[in-house]
């Protein structure tokens, strides 16, 4: 299975590539005001209004980096009303894929709280990938901010 690369801090994590719809270079992003922490804001996407979730802020003390590898992974999911949305995340050095078997990612043993979307993990030469569900955590931490959203375009 292929999956896409990206860090935050000095760790590594994947998205499996099937659900990504899109790898976005980092637009022009309108702030909400008093947004919970990791909550980057929203964008227009074809004419679709996109929230985004800044991964970084999420999962280490600090935002992501502006650079020019930073990107936004557009994902689509399905929110707990069954609509089909979709959701931006920003991620730095999403850049790169990876093939992988799925059975090479293998749970770690540690368990976190609020950090269920941040799955098995696996070992390649350069150390370990964490594997992230875009699904587990938009629904965990996005839920109520998305409700207001229009379900995805279908086009």
């Amino acid at each position: 299975m292929l999956y896409l690369l990206f860090e935050l801090g000095e760790n590594r994590f994947a998205i499996e590539a099937t659900r990504v719809v899109e790898v976005l270079p980092l637009l022009e992003i309108s702030k909400v005001p008093h947004a919970p922490k990791g909550v980057a804001g929203f964008f227009n996407c074809r004419g679709t209004l996109v929230p985004v979730l800044d991964l970084a802020q999420l999962i280490t003390p600090h935002a992501s980096e502006k650079r020019l590898s930073t990107r936004i992974i557009l994902v689509s999911f399905v929110d707990q009303t069954g609509a089909s949305r979709f959701a931006g995340l920003i991620a730095e050095q999403a850049t790169r894929t990876v093939q992988k078997d799925r059975s090479q990612f293998v749970q770690s043993g540690i368990a976190t709280k609020g950090m269920s979307f941040v799955g098995p993990v696996a070992i390649d030469e350069k150390g370990f990938i964490h594997l992230i569900d875009p699904e587990k955590l938009l629904v965990e931490h996005a839920q109520e901010l998305l409700a207001f959203l229009p379900k995805e375009a279908s086009t």
